[in-house]
């Protein structure tokens, strides 16, 4: 990291009144440089924004996507040209871009990216009055920082509520809930990490062990340091998939293994991709992350379903089916081959812009994972989720027999987007399909024969509206082509 702390002004002065105040819990403090929303300049007699010169033509979003080019001695010199560019320049997405693309070795969290990167304290860094400055681009991020999260996780329509339920059976799971997202109240409460985790006991066992948290990796005390110090607007999450092995945990029914940390509740055992052993995609994950972390709309990779278990803290969920029929959620854009997902940049802007329609549309479903609750994740849903608190949680993947044909169609029409496989594993549909012709080759041809009906009523779909549907068509004429995958032998494989 460059030695730039030398390069912030001493000729700025902070200004007192807009330092840190006391906000009941429901209060959204003032920005702390002062800066208001745009509208607001349409009844101001001054306005920052005309000393930036030239760059008063340009929108100021795209004046932020410039200042990404710059890096921090630069930023540093442009913020002491006037106090809009002092503002600009003060954006933390700017500062944690340059965090994210060149961390130091060794650093302690400051409480901002600015103050970590340049290294210095909070008291050092002056607050200069921006009060009138107008801008939603700077303003916005500060708002969805602090908007309190309550007012979207409660009085949910009884039409919308998850499913709550003690415990299923495996037997009953695969009968009636294998499409249907529901939260299970007990088992959860059985394992020794329920019993045992806190984020300080974590932090005293494993406070120097190096976890993921989104593009850094960081010190386990480095990301409570964060956790419970920043003002971000999306915080960074804490998701990694070799936890088990960093912490040294065993996991397996405490039966078969007395000292187990957590075990597969029994309905969510059958896993079709335990077939390929080390072979098998990524499918287990540690989640830690303070209040508004989470994670926008997504689905599950390679079309799977999940299990997510709370082990502290509590989980707003809010879900829509899978259906080729629908649209995807409000506000959620989706490429024609749904590889490429465009939302708001935060799940806290989301919230705020699309979350009373969502929970009109159609399909909506919601519920609250509290501490000891595990939720049913089916393949194929759309899910966003947001920590009401910091949390802690586990979370796995699996394919279970009512989603083997998914499973199976992702893998071989998507490979492109097929993903968490080691770089050595070359073709998995190929890999997956030997294993389970070995291993379950019924439930393999069950699966076949889901994909070809359901092909083949595509293609009679469409050979109606090409053609139209006439009285007569012999069998033959009416199974037409269609979608079908070989058996392991010479046949070829047809896609419409």
């Amino acid at each position: 990291m460059p030695d730039i702390t030398s390069l912030d002004s001493e000729t700025v002065k902070i200004d007192p009144n807009l330092q840190d105040q006391e906000d009941t819990p429901d209060t959204i403090p003032g920005h702390p440089l002062g800066v208001k929303p745009s509208g607001n300049a349409l009844l101001a007699a001054e306005n920052l924004r005309n000393a930036i010169g030239t760059f008063s033509i340009l929108p100021d979003e795209l004046i932020l996507i410039l200042l990404e080019f710059l890096d921090g001695p630069s930023l540093l010199r442009i913020g002491r040209t006037c106090k809009a560019f002092y503002a600009f320049t003060r954006a933390e997405e700017l500062w944690k871009g340059l965090f994210s693309w060149s961390p130091p070795t060794s650093f302690t969290w400051r409480k901002t990216w600015r103050a970590t990167y340049l290294n210095l304290p909070l008291s050092q860094i002056p607050n200069l009055d921006c009060s009138h400055l107008y801008s939603d681009a700077l303003h916005r991020p500060f708002y969805c920082a602090h908007i309190s999260l309550d007012p979207f996780a409660c009085n949910i329509p009884a039409r919308n509520q998850i499913a709550r339920l003690p415990d299923l059976t495996p037997e009953e799971f695969h009968k009636e809930w294998t499409d249907r997202p529901f939260i299970l109240t007990e088992p959860v409460k059985q394992w020794p990490a329920y019993q045992q985790w806190t984020t300080d006991s974590l932090l005293e066992k494993y406070g120097d062990t190096v976890f993921r948290a989104e593009a850094v990796d960081w010190p386990f005390k480095t990301y409570v340091d964060y956790m419970r110090n920043n003002s971000d607007e999306r915080p960074l999450y804490l998701f990694d998939r070799a936890f088990v092995s960093k912490m040294g945990l065993k996991n397996g029914h405490i039966n078969q293994e007395p000292e187990t940390t957590y075990w597969t509740p029994p309905c969510f055992g059958e896993d079709f991709f335990s077939v390929l052993e080390n072979d098998r995609p990524d499918r287990q994950w540690l989640i830690i992350g303070p209040e508004r972390s989470g994670s926008s709309f997504h689905k599950d990779p390679n079309a799977t379903s999940a299990w997510n278990a709370v082990v502290r803290g509590s989980k707003y969920w809010i879900m829509f089916p899978s259906s080729s029929k629908l649209p995807p959620p409000p506000g959620v854009y989706v490429s024609e081959d749904q590889s490429e997902v465009t939302s708001p940049l935060s799940i806290a802007e989301w919230l705020l812009t699309f979350h009373a329609e969502a929970r009109r549309t159609a399909g909506c479903i919601e519920g609250i994972c509290g501490e000891g609750e595990i939720l049913h994740v089916p393949s194929g849903w759309w899910h966003l989720v947001v920590n009401l608190e910091p949390a802690i949680a586990i979370t796995q993947n699996f394919i279970p027999r009512g989603h083997l044909s998914a499973a199976l169609d992702f893998l071989y029409n998507k490979a492109d987007q097929v993903s968490g496989f080691r770089k050595d594993v070359t073709d998995p549909y190929e890999r997956f399909v030997a294993r389970m012709q070995e291993i379950h080759p019924d439930l393999l041809e069950q699966a076949w024969e889901e994909l070809n009906k359901k092909n083949e009523g595509k293609k009679r779909k469409w050979d109606e509206i090409v053609h139209g549907k006439t009285e007569d068509e012999g069998p033959e004429e009416a199974e037409g082509g269609g979608f079908s995958f070989g058996f392991g032998d010479d046949s070829d494989v047809e896609v419409p």
